[in-house]
């Protein structure tokens, strides 16, 4: 549990542009209803009472927050949607929008065993330290919707935690980490927003070109099936107790071992990466479990869903600091039976390089659309598998001032097969993978991961 100290409204200074407003292209409107919500949350080593947390951490977040969202303004807005549907909705701020921010306190939960990899968490621990998205509100003919909540917990002599639940239409991971980034900055270093690391996001977005007019397209084939942007606004529980998380880390070491088995048994592959290797190995890892634990039709396509920042694979490019969603998947597949055999880390790994080095060479796919149909397609057999997250979108970076996070991860509501990829917390070049599951399966997951690291 988590109980409130202070609920309150945190808006840019009075000296920001009184109003903007952003057009959503194709990459943004195909967020609009569905999987739109992002929960983040970050945990702080800190130790500090509660006067203290009242006193002095507090007002520091509440004004450098405000100072950061003068650069980002829209997460201070608002997704805009007309109820009859005869135009685009859009990402608009105006003078008196604001971010809802929650301050609270746990007394309950530990903290250390919150932020230790050293064993399995029920999915629901981190649910009292998500903050709730506000309601929609309808006006003349349209709905307004918040896209972003904070919520900072105390736990009193121990640490702190941040967290985030953004609407995916504002922004991707690249948008939402540069915004905390740039707030822990701020934070630490008292309101100076010259420093060199401070992103200021860029917002043109006529450069991001539509030829094939894939944004009129998603929002036809959206306007068919929804009436209302109400959906998931609260991040909710799992209903089902037997659902746990692990986080895993593969070392530098084991990774660069990965790569010369890869190497010796595929020597013609020519995408061979520490994310390709580390992916490959996660998803036969992810594939054996389940044979550990039902029985599964050998013959079935298993799919594993890569996504890629497309900023710089524009002509011409868009700069890494674009404001908004630029993401698009690559679907790598290959047969049950051929991944939990014994050259299945080999064949995974194969099938993910080898669709992201044909993919990254046509423009073509990811223009036209055809990305979106296989990702449809992968997504209905029940047999897909996706990464959230980066290495590249380092959290463990965002110091508020208080060092670099103990812990952070995305809130996983179930037992979907999403996985994290992330940077470790602990050492260079090591990689953490994080996922939700039945807590058996788990169990075999854990088994079959550290089984094949050891025999490398």
């Amino acid at each position: 549990m988590a109980s409130i100290i202070e609920q309150c409204q945190v808006a840019p200074p009075t000296c920001a542009i009184d109003k903007l407003t952003l057009p959503l292209t194709s990459f943004d409107t195909l967020w609009l209803f569905h999987n739109n919500h992002v929960p983040r949350i970050l945990f702080y080593k800190l130790h500090i009472d509660k006067n203290s947390f009242i006193q002095n951490i507090i007002p520091t977040l509440k004004h450098s927050l405000s100072l950061t969202l003068k650069h980002y303004l829209p997460l201070a807005g608002n997704l805009v949607c007309p109820w009859n549907f005869t135009g685009y909705p859009e990402l608009r701020y105006v003078t008196g929008d604001s971010v809802s921010v929650t301050f609270s306190e746990s007394t309950d939960m530990d903290f250390d065993y919150l932020v230790s990899n050293d064993h399995t968490h029920n999915v629901n621990d981190f649910h009292p330290f998500v903050p709730k998205m506000a309601e929609p509100k309808d006006a003349s003919g349209v709905q307004f919707a918040p896209v972003l909540a904070i919520q900072v917990t105390l736990f009193p002599n121990h640490g702190i935690s941040i967290s985030f639940l953004s609407h995916h239409v504002v922004g991707d991971a690249s948008t939402i980490v540069g915004f905390i980034k740039s707030w822990a900055l701020l934070n630490k270093n008292n309101e100076n927003d010259d420093h060199d690391e401070f992103m200021i996001p860029f917002y043109d977005r006529s450069i991001v070109k539509d030829s094939y007019g894939l944004r009129d397209y998603i929002w036809e084939e959206t306007k068919k099936h929804k009436k209302e942007i109400r959906s998931d606004i609260i991040v909710t529980p799992c209903h089902d107790n037997n659902i746990v998380r692990g986080t895993f880390t593969i070392g530098q070491d084991h990774i660069e071992k990965l790569k010369n088995l890869i190497s010796l048994r595929r020597p013609s592959l020519t995408h061979v990466t520490s994310y390709t290797v580390t992916c490959g190995y996660a998803w036969s890892c992810l594939v054996k479990s389940e044979d550990a634990t039902e029985i599964i039709d050998e013959n079935v396509m298993e799919y594993f869903g890569c996504s890629v920042n497309y900023r710089a694979r524009f002509d011409p490019p868009l700069p890494s600091s674009y404001f908004g969603n630029c993401i698009i998947w690559y679907i790598a597949s290959a047969k049950h039976i051929d991944l939990v055999g014994n050259e299945g880390f080999t064949i995974a790994t194969e099938s993910i390089g080898e669709i992201i080095y044909k993919r990254n060479n046509d423009k073509e796919y990811m223009l036209n659309g055809d990305w979106l149909k296989e990702v449809d397609a992968a997504a209905n057999t029940g047999r897909y598998v996706s990464i959230a997250g980066s290495p590249k979108y380092d959290l463990y970076e965002a110091d508020f001032g208080w060092g670099k996070p103990k812990k952070w991860h995305f809130v996983f509501s179930g037992s979907g097969l999403v996985m994290s990829l992330s940077k470790s917390k602990d050492s260079y070049g090591d990689l953490e993978i994080s996922l939700s599951l039945p807590k058996t399966r788990m169990n075999a997951f854990a088994a079959i991961f550290a089984d094949g690291l050891s025999v490398l």
